[in-house]
């Protein structure tokens, strides 16, 4: 608080008293009273308000000082009014009663908020993990049919499956910590296990897979430049790298055959290199790609962007999710795009010295 503002916020006291001094003036005067002697009163009364009110400034500042130290000490902030130490003055000792009864209204709102979004949470895993039952049941019969139905059947309870793992994964980011693990592991792991949960739909949607540059069709086929070793929990990074296979695959160019090669053959690339301490993996597909200016909107949560409203099926939530679990992992998470020629994803994973056992 400035003294111009608390000057300004008495005004009406000081206008009273500048007032209130005229007429006692006036009053003396016509009494026949000494002008020197009004003069004399005039500056006695002015040095006594100003002591007043400087004396007044300095308390009022050192008490928003003193509560602005504990409010920035507080990690919850709610519980301000409860760790507000006794005033002075009765209004203030009143004010102090009404802020910790709303503050207690506010304690018991937020613990009931967290006792509810926690039991959600805990209802959202039990019904992941029951659902996945009849998912695996319902992959075991299509089996048993013609190899035509089966293969659609497969990509749809693949897709199924994707989706409650998505949902899965939403609950637990709300509580990272309680969840996640970090350990030294290969980075070949991590991207073989993707690769391999997501062979379906890689298959079905006509995409080769290049690893360091050398194609392959099978998750045991990696190159030695991925053999690198990083810190990280595997289960949170298997899943935001299927993310970005999923997002490859979604938005694919349609292969077209042209040329000796096939040059507009959906790819996804993914290479991995050393930097410094850490061990960058890229994620690059030569798909639509992505608009310039939706990219700084694509890890918005619910944001689906043109390419999604137009190909149908995008929640906005994979690229949100990849946000905040690379967050809690520490993992850096940048994104290159240029409409009509691809995108490009970078993972960066903290790794050891060499980057090699």
């Amino acid at each position: 608080m400035s003294m111009r503002e608390y000057l300004f916020d008495r005004l009406g006291v000081i206008v009273l008293q500048a007032v209130f001094a005229a007429a006692a003036a006036g009053f003396l005067r016509m009494t026949g009273t000494g002008s020197g002697m009004i003069l004399l009163l005039v500056i006695f009364w002015l040095l006594a308000f100003l002591c007043v009110m400087v004396t007044g400034y300095l308390k009022c500042r050192a008490r928003l000082r003193e509560l602005e130290n504990i409010m920035d000490g507080l990690d919850e902030k709610y519980l301000f009014a409860e760790c507000i130490p006794p005033g002075g003055s009765v209004y203030e000792r009143r004010l102090r009663e009404l802020f910790r009864k709303a503050g207690r209204a506010m304690i018991g709102a937020v613990s009931d908020a967290r006792a509810a979004q926690q039991e959600y949470r805990e209802y959202v895993e039990s019904w992941v993990h029951e659902i996945k039952t009849p998912i695996a049941a319902a992959g075991l019969i299509c089996h048993h049919t013609d190899p035509v139905t089966c293969r659609k059947l497969s990509a749809e309870l693949a897709q199924i499956e994707s989706h409650v793992e998505r949902a899965l994964f939403y609950a637990r980011a709300e509580s990272p910590e309680k969840d996640f693990m970090i350990r030294r592991i290969r980075l070949s792991e991590i991207v073989g296990e993707a690769v391999e949960r997501h062979r379906v739909l890689l298959i079905r949607s006509g995409i080769r897979v290049d690893i360091q540059g050398t194609a392959c069709d099978s998750a045991g086929d990696i190159a030695e430049s991925m053999e690198s070793v990083v810190y990280t929990d595997d289960k949170w990074a298997v899943f935001i790298l299927g993310q970005l296979l999923q997002n490859g695959a979604r938005y694919r160019r349609e292969d077209t055959g042209s040329g000796a090669a096939g040059e507009d053959t959906p790819v996804i690339g993914l290479s991995a290199g050393q930097l410094g301490n850490q061990v960058q993996l890229v994620v690059r597909d030569n798909g639509i790609g992505i608009p310039a200016h939706e990219l700084p909107r694509v890890f918005d949560r619910g944001f689906t962007g043109s390419n999604g409203r137009a190909r149908g099926g995008s929640t906005g939530m994979g690229l949100y999710l990849c946000r905040r679990l690379a967050d809690c992992l520490e993992m850096g998470l940048q994104i290159a795009s240029k409409e009509g020629e691809g995108t490009a994803v970078t993972l960066t994973f903290p790794a050891e010295n060499s980057g090699k056992r």
